[in-house]
């Protein structure tokens, strides 16, 4: 991070929000940037690049001219920034839509539409607009996008760069180089969808981003401008949903219950030693209907030598292609495994902070301690989520900037002697700047998201509060419709409404639940806390009387589901992190040391990795706690090749004995 850069821009930002008539290269030259530059070339560049910097943060440099003189001169050109047109504008909320616009923010919990969500709601309550808002028990969903396929897809497109990626083609089941023109993306089918122009094809595609197969290169050199008025969601609407066929697969008796629900007429459960299964014992026939073998195949591949497909041919190339990614992985030499020492600051995985990262914190810190004078500087560092060094770094920045050779008077005053925080001179910045278009993205995307829940969509403040974030939004709002959520209604609304009302009148539950991790249906009496959901999967975080801890419960895992008549107990508490997390820590957790690829660095955050620490190809290790050391095989196939165990060696050992017995049934 390049204080010195940092310094730079917010003194130059200063200088054009304070100047009515404009200041000319050659002032900006000598009392902003000092003059350090070489050449009158080399100065001309830096200001093009801080120009480019300061539209990023919604900051428009307004370009003057002095009558009777050529425009391209630029010894008479001048520059400022308008006050008021970059401003966010007053948006007044009332407590119901407030909660509603919180819930949309917290549907992405780890992309960098999350941090564009809360840097949105930052902004907002900077200007106080935002009041509190208690969320209410049942109604907490959550988005999980494809990956880091989605986050630098989504930069791209935002950037308006071209990408390039290997993609495996439905039509031939080969894979194929493609360069796109990111248009949009979205959820359809329960699938996440990139909509652009195919520069390889010459023509409009879409691609399903399960089907990537390489990481996402982005062509930063090169832009693209969209098609006018494209909208995504209209786009994906056109597409047909694939029909339902059958797979035929081999499986170990008395094994994988959840599959056996699942198969249709046709399948034997009678135990037989079925013919071209080359694993010992007893196998079922069973056909199951499917309609992506993709799909099917990820969750397939998953259940390891307890399962062979033996048709369609291409679900069996889907399965034997993870598994082989996974064996080879499995077989590639080890990194050292270290992690940062304890206080380095890596020890969660986060992107690398930049300056632009550190000059949009400060732009939104300003205003925010002109509406919450005197707070204690570490609730301060909490709520922008760093720490208390960095925000003296912060601090120290602000109060050294100000207006060009200007006196005490004109520079920011920021006070913090005691820990309590005050600001005395803002400098016309005590308004927060107007939203980037990935924070328009980040709520009109939750908000129409949240469509989908009818106890919200019944009512008006959902399409009250869109109204007013499209109107103070303006031409980036307008990009939010390159960007469409998942449907987060739950299939199982029965269900899902017996949990709500449980939790509302402190009813306890008799359920009974299939745990495919355990491949058993057990009974268990629960007290319910909270419910949510990941994209349209919901589940249910209760108190469990039979594990004696809280646990999350999938709703369509749950066959039976009834109050039994008995209060909830004393001790039963939710857990205190929002959103919920899928996976409750416990002292018997095993802790493993996972490296990731490139392409799945982003399942460090999907299961909460304690310690990460990159590596130099692009790949991560990241230190994970698992309740069940059982399931880890199924972990390393699942993922194909993205994923493997290193320590403990022994539960390495076993996942990768796990795939090779998985991968021989296919040999010839």
């Amino acid at each position: 991070m390049s204080a010195s850069r940092t310094e730079r821009l917010l003194n130059l930002l200063i200088a054009l929000l304070n100047t009515e008539y404009g200041l000319r290269r050659r002032e900006l030259r000598e009392k902003v940037y000092h003059d350090t530059t070489s050449s009158d070339v080399a100065f001309g560049r830096m200001f093009e690049r801080d120009k480019g910097e300061l539209r990023q943060f919604g900051f428009e440099v307004e370009t003057l001219t002095d009558r009777g003189w050529g425009s391209d001169d630029p010894a008479t050109t001048r520059y400022r920034i308008g006050k008021e047109s970059n401003r966010l504008p007053d948006v007044s909320l009332t407590p119901e839509e407030c909660t509603v616009l919180i819930l949309a923010a917290q549907l992405w919990e780890h992309a960098a539409l999350g941090s564009a969500a809360l840097d949105a709601v930052r902004k907002l309550q900077a200007a106080g607009g935002l009041l509190y808002a208690e969320l209410p028990a049942g109604v907490q969903p959550r988005i999980r996008p494809a990956g880091q396929a989605f986050e630098d897809l989504v930069a791209a497109m935002h950037a308006q760069h071209p990408v390039g990626f290997r993609y495996l083609a439905g039509s031939t089941g080969k894979e194929e180089e493609r360069l796109v023109e990111p248009w949009g993306i979205g959820s359809r089918f329960g699938q996440w969808y990139l909509v652009g122009h195919d520069r390889t094809r010459g023509d409009k595609r879409f691609f399903r981003l399960s089907r990537l197969a390489s990481a996402v290169t982005v062509l930063e050199k090169e832009a693209f401008t969209p098609p006018s008025g494209f909208n995504v969601r209209a786009e994906l609407a056109g597409l047909a949903e694939l029909p339902v066929r059958t797979a035929v697969v081999d499986v170990q008796h008395g094994r994988l219950l959840g599959l056996r629900k699942r198969a249709v007429a046709g399948s034997s459960d009678t135990p037989s030693a079925v013919a071209g299964a080359q694993q010992p014992g007893a196998r079922d026939r069973l056909m199951v209907p499917f309609r992506d073998a993709e799909t099917l195949g990820e969750e397939l591949a998953s259940y390891g030598p307890r399962v062979k497909v033996v048709s369609p041919p291409e679900l069996v190339t889907a399965v034997r292609r993870r598994l082989s990614a996974a064996a080879d992985f499995a077989a590639a030499p080890v990194p050292p495994v270290i992690f940062p020492a304890a206080g380095a600051g890596n020890a969660k995985h986060r992107r690398k902070r930049t300056s632009e990262d550190q000059l949009k914190r400060m732009l939104q810190l300003v205003p925010f301690l002109v509406h919450n004078q005197g707070l204690h500087i570490s609730e301060v560092a909490a709520r922008f989520g760093i720490t208390r060094k960095e925000l003296e770094e912060d601090l120290r920045i602000l109060i050294c900037s100000g207006l060009p050779e200007g006196y005490p008077d004109d520079l920011l005053d920021i006070q913090w002697d005691d820990d309590h925080v005050f600001i005395t001179q803002d400098l016309d910045l005590n308004r927060p700047v107007r939203f980037t278009v990935e924070e328009a993205c980040a709520l009109l995307t939750g908000l129409e998201t949240l469509n989908g829940l009818p106890e919200l969509a019944e009512g008006s403040a959902l399409e009250s509060v869109t109204v007013k974030l499209m109107a103070a939004a303006g031409e980036e709002g307008l990009k939010a419709a390159s960007l469409s959520g998942p449907e987060v209604g739950p299939d199982n609304a029965a269900t899902l409404d017996t949990a709500r009302e449980a939790i509302r009148t402190g009813a306890q539950l008799r359920l009974r639940y299939f745990s495919p991790q355990n491949d058993s249906v057990s009974e268990r009496d629960v007290d319910p806390l909270r419910l949510y959901s990941l994209d349209n999967t919901w589940y249910l975080e209760a108190y469990c009387h039979s594990a004696r801890g809280l646990r999350n419960f999938r709703l369509d895992r749950i066959e039976e589901l009834h109050p039994n008549g008995s209060p909830v107990s004393a001790t039963a508490k939710p857990a205190g992190s929002f959103p919920v997390k899928l996976f409750t820590p416990n002292d018997d957790d095993t802790v493993v040391v996972v490296e990731l690829t490139r392409r799945g660095v982003g399942l460090a955050d999907d299961y909460y990795a304690e310690r990460t620490a990159p590596l130099p190809d692009g790949g991560l290790l990241a230190e994970i706690r698992f309740g069940s050391p059982d399931w880890l095989p199924m972990f390393e196939a699942q993922h194909g090749g993205t994923a493997r165990i290193l320590q403990p060696e022994a539960l390495a050992d076993s996942a990768r004995d796990w795939v090779d017995a998985a991968r021989a049934q296919y040999e010839d």
